[in-house]
């Protein structure tokens, strides 16, 4: 009711104002010398205002309240059925002999390896000359002719390779005496005559070995 009232006042204060405006522009015709014509045919452009009263909004009524859910009554099974078992069978009663004890095993026992006996005594030695004075006289017999007309002389070191027959394999000089032609009859001296007792291994096998002596060559 309060909103209709409202409305319904705005309406009237409108209509008020409406009809003060009229009044005002009809003075205002009449004062400043219109003709009473206009002034009629305004008055006649006069509508009437009708204020009519709105009536109020009927109210909606509320909606209803939900309806709840009812759960639906529980599920009940039907009991299991019962089984009943018939009588088991009789035992039958059965005598089993007990399974023979087996029989004992035997471990041979090797008895272990005798230790290998000691090693006997070591047959090695080195490499010895033989008959030494014989051939070394031989190499300085064998004087070189033009070192022996110049009368040159000198000291001859010489180191050789004896194989295991005992003869000279190889030589070279090891410390030169000045003169060529001495130096290389002394090499050539020790491979023709110089002869050797082979070295031995552990065992007693002869082996290969080398060996250093010095050749004196001297006139008289």
């Amino acid at each position: 009711m309060a909103y209709a009232d409202q409305q319904m006042s705005s309406s009237k204060v409108t209509a008020l104002v409406i009809v003060a405006l009229i009044h005002v522009f009809v003075g205002y015709a009449l004062v400043t010398g219109l003709a009473y014509e206009a002034a009629k045919k305004v008055m006649d452009k006069v509508t009437t205002v009708d204020i009519k009263e709105e009536k109020p909004k009927e109210e909606e009524p509320p909606p209803p309240p939900p309806k709840e859910d009812t759960p639906p009554p529980p599920i009940v099974a039907p009991p299991p059925p019962i089984s009943i078992n018939p009588a088991p069978p009789p035992v039958q009663t059965v005598n089993v002999a007990p399974p023979a004890p087996p029989a004992p095993v035997v471990l041979a026992v090797t008895p272990p390896a005798p230790p290998p006996p000691p090693p006997g005594p070591s047959k090695a030695r080195g490499v010895r000359p033989k008959g030494q004075a014989g051939w070394a006289g031989r190499i300085q017999a064998n004087y070189p002719t033009k070192a022996a007309r110049e009368e040159r002389e000198g000291r001859v070191g010489v180191s050789v390779q004896i194989g295991p027959d005992g003869r000279v394999t190889s030589c070279s000089v090891s410390s030169s005496s000045g003169s060529p032609d001495l130096d290389s009859a002394a090499c050539d001296g020790m491979q023709r005559y110089a002869r050797f007792d082979p070295a031995l291994d552990a065992a007693g096998n002869a082996i290969s070995s080398s060996y250093s002596t010095a050749i004196v060559y001297k006139l008289n």
